[in-house]
């Protein structure tokens, strides 16, 4: 990690450039920025996906789960209370762990300095 550079955990919770520490990663709940308007670095080249999707959305959905579940049999709410509850926080968690989730993936490639494998050709030749 260079001078200047944030923590991958820094920069995946608050969305900070991984290269300057700007916090301009996100254009939108979890869409990256073309590139950090302060030093250019050029996010488009990191091939994040929606890798963290499927698993952040299922270990999210089964702590819910388990904590609703707990609720009721303690406290036994009406139905018209869980869903108050329980859809806005699903909805809230699910979108702030795919912002981690991204944020972290796309900080440790560049740190790493990560890119797409290349042939190395024979020596011999």
């Amino acid at each position: 990690m260079q001078k200047g550079q944030p923590p991958v955990w820094r920069a995946a919770l608050f969305g900070l450039c991984p290269e300057c520490g700007a916090s301009t990663l996100f254009d939108g709940p979890v869409k990256f920025e073309e590139k950090c308007r302060v030093c250019a670095l050029d996010y488009s080249r990191y091939n994040v996906g929606d890798g963290p999707a499927a698993f952040l959305t299922l270990i999210i959905g089964a702590l819910l789960i388990a904590i609703a579940l707990t609720l009721d049999a303690v406290v036994r709410p009406p139905l018209w209370v869980h869903i108050i509850l329980w859809v806005p926080l699903t909805a809230a968690a699910v979108v702030y762990g795919l912002r981690v989730g991204k944020g972290a993936l796309l900080a440790s490639e560049h740190q790493r300095q990560a890119a797409e494998g290349r042939k190395v050709e024979d020596k011999n030749d």
